[in-house]
């Protein structure tokens, strides 16, 4: 059992650095993908959670090694290169935890924003649960969606598929209610293929209470079963209720 802001310090530590033209976050790749009707996407090293089903975990897992610095400028142009050449109107960062670097990250949207693209923040939101002002840091953007991924549908789900500790699960919640107090556009992706459904219903009613917009824009999330991911499940004695293959046809994982 870990602590997921202990953790993000040290990673963090690997992950990110000052220089003279701003924090600089170590990437894999970028990318163009067909997510979201089509966006650009910048996969970033270093993560907060050490996920029991997650796609990007040998990336994860060999931080140190892994990766290039960029400067926020370099990772904006790049994206920003992408969604030009493909048409896209959408620019992401992915692959692991964008919130640990929280200067490089503001300074890569606001970039991005004045190409008039629009950014698509995928976080855990454990540090802007932590931290209410990252919340208002983010709201001064007008073209930014928070997509907050929880990490199952209670305390225990979080615990279980992530290994950290249960009390995190409810900054998962609260970054919800801090995005939603800056009036920060968002939405809760729940990943239910391990959830029971009386979780999953707890879970509709907790939302209900922080915000009617939340069950609005409730988004199910489910396991893909590429293999290197089926191999990281089963190390961990892991197996989804429902989950799929990669051509989206709905499968058990055997």
């Amino acid at each position: 059992m870990y602590d997921p802001i202990a953790l993000g310090e040290v990673v963090a530590r690997s992950v990110v650095r000052k220089s003279l033209r701003g924090e600089e976050r170590k990437y894999y790749r970028f990318r163009g993908g067909r997510w979201y009707g089509g966006i650009a996407t910048a996969d970033c090293v270093g993560c907060n959670l050490r996920c029991k089903f997650c796609w990007s975990w040998r990336v994860r897992d060999n931080y140190t090694r892994v990766g290039k610095f960029y400067n926020p400028f370099q990772v904006a142009s790049a994206l920003i290169g992408i969604a030009r050449r493909r048409r896209y109107r959408l620019v992401r960062i992915s692959g692991g935890e964008p919130t640990l670097s929280r200067r490089h990250l503001l300074n890569v949207i606001e970039e991005v924003e004045k190409q008039g693209l629009y950014f698509i923040l995928e976080t855990n939101g454990i540090l802007i649960g932590i931290d209410k002002s990252y919340a208002r840091d983010l709201s001064k953007f007008s073209k930014i969606h928070v997509r907050v991924s929880l990490k199952g549908a209670s305390p225990d789900e979080f615990h279980c598929l992530t290994g950290a500790k249960p009390e995190y699960f409810e900054y998962q919640l609260k970054a919800l209610e801090n995005l939603l107090d800056y009036g920060v556009s968002c939405n809760p992706a729940v990943m239910l293929s391990f959830s029971s459904d009386e979780n999953m219903r707890s879970l509709i009613s907790r939302l209900k209470e922080i915000g009617k917009v939340l069950i609005d824009e409730f988004e199910p999330e489910y396991v893909f079963l590429y293999p290197h991911v089926i191999e990281l499940m089963r190390r961990h004695g892991l197996k989804p209720r429902k989950a799929y293959y990669p051509d989206k046809i709905p499968s058990e994982l055997i």
